[in-house]
């Protein structure tokens, strides 16, 4: 990732006055590292999964559509392709939306949920919810979702790939969907005050570092795993990303930047019990 971002330093002749000479380079610099990027992350291959040929139609009858979860679960560390008919996932999507700082660094836009809401208020998300009747594919549930949440124009967004999908605790499976924004500028954030109560962006290889970071030894199904907290501060605010939205990003980094966190992730393994069907959803 490091060759990808910044080995391109290859000026471009754009003929602009003086004052605006280093301006204009940096922005084509820049353009052209999100593109290098664009076209790695374009061959990558997630793993297969049991549901890639499931076309059929998920209804969701909750009222909140949201991805936020203390436990995800990278889907090929379930066990439930050996049974897939038993168990068919709700389907959802979240916005791995990703631009160039003024530093040069590449950040992801992240949300805070609002405080109003009855369940996971103030939480980090990343922009994304439940896939609806319409939706053509993930990235349209992305996009869609995002608009919806915080204002982005989905037309903005270049989206470039999917990773593996995430298993949450209640058994939804969540899609991370990277999309490339290259016109940081013309995105104007409009949360929605139902939804959203802040937008923020934090650099993307802090999830693959040690600093600023904690977890937890928590117990699921029996078994122990790790929760990750990352603790961000900006602009004076404070924010802690864990759970869900810290697992995808900790996935998302890693293939990014192509290597490895120097942490222990422990993820917590997944067994269907007995009596889950189709239907069922975990409390």
């Amino acid at each position: 990732m490091i060759s990808i971002l910044r080995r391109l330093s290859v000026s471009c002749s754009h003929i602009v006055p003086s004052s605006k000479l280093m301006d204009a380079t940096n922005s084509c610099r820049g353009g052209q590292r999100l593109a290098a990027l664009a076209q790695q992350l374009r061959l990558y291959k997630p793993p297969p999964t049991p549901f890639d040929d499931d076309v059929e139609e998920q209804s969701d009858q909750e009222s909140a559509g949201k991805v936020v979860s203390q436990v995800g679960i990278p889907e090929s560390a379930a066990p439930i392709d050996r049974d897939p008919e038993r168990f068919r996932p709700k389907r959802a999507a979240v916005l791995i939306c990703l631009f160039e700082g003024d530093g040069g660094d590449l950040r992801v836009i992240l949300t805070k949920r609002s405080s109003r809401l009855s369940t996971h208020s103030g939480e980090i998300s990343l922009p994304g919810g439940k896939a609806e009747e319409g939706d053509k594919d993930d990235g349209d549930t992305a996009t869609r979702e995002a608009h919806e949440e915080i204002g982005l124009d989905p037309s903005l967004v270049n989206i470039v790939t999917c990773l593996e999908p995430f298993l949450s605790k209640h058994l939804l499976r969540v899609v991370p969907v990277i999309g490339m924004l290259h016109e940081k500028k013309a995105f104007k954030p409009a949360p929605n005050p139902a939804e959203v109560e802040e937008v923020f962006d934090a650099p993307l290889e802090m999830f693959i570092k040690d600093e600023n970071r904690s977890a937890e030894e928590r117990e699921w199904m029996g078994n122990n795993y790790l929760i990750h907290f990352f603790n961000y501060e900006t602009g004076g605010r404070k924010f802690v990303i864990w759970g869900l939205t810290a697992g995808i990003l900790i996935r998302a980094a890693s293939i990014v930047y192509q290597r490895p966190p120097p942490f222990l992730e422990q993820n917590p393994f997944f067994k269907l019990p007995g009596g889950v069907n189709k239907d069922t959803i975990l409390p």
